[in-house]
This record gives structure tokens, sequence and C-alpha cells, in this order.
């Protein structure tokens, strides 16, 4: 039971830390003048608006697996 609560934190904390990246990215992107959401052909701008989405993928997975890690080492 205690290992299936675990992976579902865990789980979770990933879920929110990745998905909370990515609208951060497009939010930054949005900012910026870079448009993943914008109709029209793909250009540089979309490009550089897919990477910002991307980077805020990462940066939160990272964030997420970090804040578990400080989570674990807790002494309760």
């Amino acid at each position: 039971m205690q290992n299936t609560q675990q992976a579902l934190r865990d789980g979770l904390a990933d879920a929110v830390g990745f998905v909370g990246g990515a609208l951060a990215g497009w939010w930054v992107g949005k900012l910026l003048g870079f448009d993943v959401l914008a109709a029209g052909p793909m250009d540089v701008r979309g490009l550089i608006a897919w990477l910002l989405l991307m980077a805020g993928c990462g940066a939160g997975k990272l964030a997420s697996q970090r804040w578990k890690q400080r989570w674990r080492a807790k002494p309760d």
C-alpha cells in the first residue's frame, strides 16, 4: 500500500510539473510574441514557440524531480 501511495505521489508531482512547465513556456512564448496555436503555416516563429513550450516542459519536470528529492530527504 505504501509503494502504491508513493508511486501515485510521484506520478502526480511529475504530471503537475510537466503540465505547469508547459503552460509557463506557452505563456512566456505568448508574452514574447511567439504563439504555438497561431494559425498559418509553420515558420521560424512557430518553431521558437514550440522550443519555448518544450523547454517549459523540461524545466517543470526537473523542478518536480528536485522537489521530490528534497521531500524524500526531509526527516520525519
